[in-house]
C-alpha cells in the first residue's frame, strides 16, 4: 500500500515549520518534501534539509524537463515540488509530508485529488504579525509583503479538508499527528491487512 502524500499549508509565520518537525519526530513511517527554491537560505537553513536552493536558471530547467509535480512564484521567489521524491516515499509505504503555500496546494489537490490537506491557521492576525516580526528573517518590505498576502492565504481554509489553529504548539502538533495517524486507519487503506485476519476467521471454520 502506498503511503499517503499529506499537503500541509499555512500563511508564512503560522507555524507549521515548527508543527512539522514535532511530528516528524514523533510519528513513525512519515516522510518529508524537500522542496526547490530560488530564495536564499535563511540563517540556519541547510541545503537538501530544508529546501534544495538553486538558480532560476536551474529551476526554469527542471520545469522544461517536467520534473516538479507543482511549481509557483510566492513573494518573488519560484518553489516547486519533485515528483521524483514523492513517489519515491510513498512507494516505500511512508506518507510524505509536503509543505506548501495555498497556491501550490491547490495544484497539487488538482492532481492529486486523494491527497490529506491540512491547513494551519494562525490564532489571529495580530499574532501572525508578532510570529513574522519575532522570526526576524524578513526586511521590512518583505514583511509587508507577507503580512498583506496573508489576508487572501487564510482565507482558502475552506479548500482543505482539516484546520488546526495553531495557538500551543505542543497541542497543535498533537492534532497534526491525531490526523496523519487516523487517515491511516480508514478502512480501504487497511483492505489487505483487514483481508487476512477475516482469512484467518474463515479457516477457523474448519
Amino acid at each position: 500500500m502506498k503511503g499517503n502524500l499529506i499537503i500541509i499549508s499555512s500563511p508564512s509565520g503560522g507555524g507549521k515549520g515548527t508543527l512539522i518537525k514535532e511530528v516528524l519526530d514523533t510519528v513513525p513511517n512519515l516522510g518529508y518534501s524537500v522542496s526547490h527554491t530560488t530564495r536564499a537560505a535563511r540563517f540556519g537553513e541547510e541545503e537538501g534539509r530544508h529546501y534544495h536552493f538553486v538558480s532560476k536558471a536551474e529551476f526554469q530547467e527542471e520545469i522544461e524537463q517536467g520534473l516538479f509535480l507543482e511549481h509557483a512564484e510566492v513573494h518573488g521567489n519560484l518553489y516547486g515540488t519533485s515528483k521524483r521524491q514523492i513517489e519515491r516515499i510513498t512507494g516505500e509505504g511512508r506518507d510524505v509530508i509536503l509543505e506548501i503555500d495555498v497556491q501550490g496546494a491547490d495544484s497539487v489537490l488538482e492532481k492529486v485529488p486523494e491527497a490529506v490537506s491540512i491547513f494551519i491557521l494562525p490564532p489571529s492576525f495580530e499574532t501572525l504579525r508578532a510570529r513574522l516580526i519575532a522570526r526576524a528573517t524578513e526586511g521590512s518590505n518583505d514583511l509587508d509583503v507577507r503580512l498583506s498576502n496573508s489576508h487572501t492565504e487564510v482565507a482558502q481554509y475552506s479548500h482543505f479538508k482539516y484546520v488546526i489553529v495553531n495557538d500551543e504548539v505542543a497541542l497543535a502538533a498533537r492534532k497534526l499527528a491525531s490526523v496523519i495517524i487516523a487517515e491511516r486507519q480508514l478502512r480501504h487503506r487497511q483492505a489487505e491487512a483487514i483481508k487476512d485476519i477475516l482469512d484467518s476467521f474463515e479457516r477457523s471454520k474448519h
